[in-house]
């Protein structure tokens, strides 16, 4: 399957950061992903970090689970995601940085607080983005995300800090560069804050230096199932710099080094 991205699009990108893509990922692949969601819920990899909520729901998330799971493999090389995020962009080389797995089941109230990602992941550059795929019909009370649009253009890199009780993935240490997030939660009114409902196969698109968070999902009767999947395009280098993510450290590259390695391969794109 191919899927060329609109000059809309591509200018929604560039413009804000964010958007969505209605009807991206066919039905065969959400049964697939579906079912390899299960398995890892069931059987978790070694990066797992998931909590009770204290309503009675539970948050599961992994990542780096396309290493141990060949639907998740298949996904991010041979779907549309690689050429989709070739286009966005604008790059001659693409890597995969990794992917990872959301599930805020029914009556999981805990919010997803604000942040940009790219201060937690051990990389330089600006091509770097996300395709974040629904797998369940999709609303604010059941946990849709929302964006600052444009917030990608600040050039304020945001200090890094634990989501939930997540023992596998450590503590941030602090930044001297980074700053606190402001409180936007509590000045929303300050903030163009948007959001997209989703039906399952809709996903958002969004840079790595978008500010976003998501409410917990207040729903009694359904899931909110989120797998996400990180390109990184020509410009970006390893950068092992104080308080990134731990599991996404590789001990073979150098500072300054393209990511060309096992855990970060190069995709080949069909033009």
């Amino acid at each position: 399957m191919t899927r060329q991205a609109t000059t809309d699009e591509l200018e929604a990108y560039q413009r804000d950061g964010a958007l969505v893509l209605r009807n991206l990922i066919e039905p065969h692949w959400l049964e697939a992903l579906a079912g390899a969601i299960e398995r890892d819920i069931n059987n978790p990899g070694p990066f797992f970090h998931g909590y009770d909520a204290p309503d009675g729901g539970r948050f599961h998330g992994n990542l780096r689970i396309w290493q141990n799971d060949p639907i998740f493999k298949r996904f991010c090389l041979e779907s549309v995601l690689p050429a989709l995020a070739k286009q966005f962009l604008d790059t001659q080389k693409l890597n995969l940085l990794y992917d990872q797995l959301f599930v805020k089941e029914a009556q999981t109230s805990n919010r997803t607080r604000w942040h940009n990602d790219q201060p937690y992941w051990p990389i330089r550059g600006r091509q770097v983005l996300s395709f974040w795929v629904a797998l369940d019909h999709t609303t604010l009370d059941s946990g849709a995300l929302e964006f600052v649009p444009g917030s990608h253009k600040w050039e304020r890199w945001f200090q890094p800090e634990t989501f939930g009780i997540t023992p596998s993935l450590g503590v941030y240490e602090r930044n001297p560069d980074y700053e606190d997030i402001p409180d936007i939660e509590a000045n929303r009114a300050a903030y163009p804050i948007v959001s997209w409902e989703l039906e399952p196969g809709d996903v958002y698109l969004f840079h790595a230096m978008t500010v976003h968070g998501s409410p917990g999902n207040a729903r009694g009767d359904r899931r909110r199932r989120g797998y996400a999947v990180r390109y990184v395009g020509d410009d970006v280098i390893y950068d092992d710099r104080l308080g990134v993510s731990k599991p996404l450290l590789n001990s073979t590259l150098v500072n300054g080094e393209a990511l060309d390695c096992e855990q970060y391969p190069v995709i080949e794109v069909s033009s």
